[in-house]
């Protein structure tokens, strides 16, 4: 792997699960037309999970959104203002390195979100 370029602004992954494929691709499409992710990779997944005080297993979508560091606070609230759980899973993993060229174009692709 290469070392991102320091003009290449930090990008991550941030991770969220939805119920259903509809609402995972709106929500995908939302977010890229939005300017807030450059690609948002949609994939069917199984979750085991513990909630209110029970063991659940359900189907479930997870989006996987490229995106800057900097951009993840407004990445946040628009998912949340628009994302059916109570309790949405939400999270930034960041890039340590990367294609350079691919790290600016998910910095580009991610401008609104800055």
């Amino acid at each position: 792997m290469n070392d991102p370029s320091p003009a290449v602004p930090p990008c991550g992954v941030v991770l969220t699960t939805l119920p259903d494929e509809t609402s995972a691709e709106a929500l995908a499409r939302q977010i890229v037309d939005a300017g807030l992710g450059a690609c948002v990779q949609l994939q069917a997944i199984r979750s085991v999970y513990r909630w209110q005080g029970e063991t659940c297993a359900e189907p479930e979508w997870r989006l996987a959104i490229k995106t800057t560091v900097a951009g993840y606070a407004r990445l946040e609230a628009f998912i949340r203002a628009r994302h059916p759980y109570a309790l949405p899973q939400i999270v930034m993993l960041p890039i340590s390195a990367g294609a350079p060229d691919y790290l600016q174009w998910v910095a580009e692709g991610s401008a609104g979100a800055e």
